[in-house]
């Protein structure tokens, strides 16, 4: 049986002591320990996941999770070059979606961020080189990440930032909450909590990867 342990760590039927907000649910342990905090660097990878924190807005992530794969074949695979070219033919077949979340201004939200990320593209070469750019320095983070400190990162100053400038330039659904959970997810911060099995090994891919420029 999975035994709840102090500072927001959880021991799972496999003896392994990990973050506690999964709660040893198969599907969501499996994000916690395959996908949540490694670095991305792949742009409809990084594309997917914020369009999913915008969904997630106001609903659990778990919520979302399950419901993945059916946001993938609406969405053409959060292809920016397809999606950006959705209109309301589209909205309408969407909204009638039961395997998704049928929020019109969420749905909308989506197909005009992805014109968004296309023109970031163009700027910067890549939606990863743009991102990577805002990653918080040693500094910037707490010095021991246990469950009272990652309490108070639900949003932060650098979440902010990539909030209001994305903001400025025309996205929607990401406000500096929506963006932690984004930087949390693809790795742009290591949220795994002191004492959770994945958290070294996050650091070690963090520590080799290549940041884009």
């Amino acid at each position: 049986m999975a035994q709840a342990l102090a500072d927001g760590l959880i021991e799972g039927t496999d003896g392994a002591v990990r973050c506690w907000w999964h709660g040893n649910q198969a599907d969501y342990l499996l994000y916690h320990d395959t996908e949540w905090g490694w670095p991305v660097d792949d742009d409809r990878r990084l594309f997917e996941k914020i369009c999913l924190e915008g969904f997630q807005s106001g609903l659990s992530w778990l919520t979302i999770l399950r419901k993945r794969e059916n946001f993938r074949a609406a969405f053409a695979n959060f292809d920016a070059e397809i999606l950006s070219q959705f209109g309301e033919q589209d909205v309408e077949r969407l909204l009638q979606d039961a395997g998704i979340v049928r929020h019109q201004g969420k749905i909308r939200s989506t197909i005009n961020n992805a014109a968004r990320a296309l023109e970031l593209k163009s700027e910067f070469g890549s939606l990863a080189a743009y991102f990577w750019s805002f990653e918080p320095a040693a500094s910037e983070r707490p010095k021991k990440l246990d469950h009272a400190a990652a309490m108070t990162l639900g949003k932060t100053a650098i979440s902010t930032r990539i909030s209001k400038d994305l903001k400025k330039r025309g996205w929607s659904f990401v406000g500096p909450t929506t963006v932690y959970a984004f930087m949390q997810a693809m790795g742009l911060v290591n949220d795994h909590l002191e004492g959770c099995i994945c958290r070294p090994s996050v650091e070690t891919a963090r520590a080799s990867f290549k940041r884009p420029v």
